[in-house]
């Protein structure tokens, strides 16, 4: 079993997303029941919400269910509890990096890293922007998704 925890900044648009589109993509392969999936935020002011309406709109019109899912805050023992924690954007990144101590073994990177070539660096937040800024997101998320997946099966770590 792999574990995997997607982290933004509130939990509420871009890592209940990754949560909710990774799981679906883990589903339609057949490996859901190697991966344990979930997301967090790297501040609690959203803690116990539901993510923001729009993203599970825009997930919803993707066949992708995330209403059900309720905001949490990471915490250090996150890096224990996951092999892969993987930040949305640089500032997560570097927030999880000062809440990780040396000897947690669950990996940081950002999540992009799996993408394309082509991707940037960060998933842009969309909290403050426009019902095309979920969708632009969720077209990084699943990309990054789909690389991911190659990434685990490239090292044995899923069927």
């Amino acid at each position: 079993m792999v574990s995997i925890l997607f982290v933004c900044l509130g939990n509420i648009c871009r890592s209940p997303t990754a949560e909710g589109v990774f799981r679906a993509l883990c589903e339609r392969e057949g490996i859901l029941d190697q991966c344990h999936i979930d997301s967090a935020g790297t501040a609690g002011w959203h803690a116990g919400k539901s993510p923001d309406p729009r993203a599970i709109a825009a997930a919803a019109q993707r066949g992708v269910d995330i209403s059900s899912l309720r905001a949490r805050q990471a915490i250090a023992d996150d890096f224990d509890r996951f092999d892969f924690v993987l930040a949305m954007d640089s500032s997560n990144h570097d927030d999880l990096e000062r809440l990780r101590s040396p000897d947690q073994r669950g990996q940081l990177n950002r999540f992009l890293e799996f993408a394309g070539s082509t991707a940037p660096v960060d998933v842009p937040d969309p909290y403050y922007g426009g019902d095309d800024g979920f969708e632009y997101v969720l077209d990084l998320i699943e990309e990054a998704s789909t690389g991911f997946i190659q990434f685990l099966r490239s090292e044995g770590r899923l069927s």
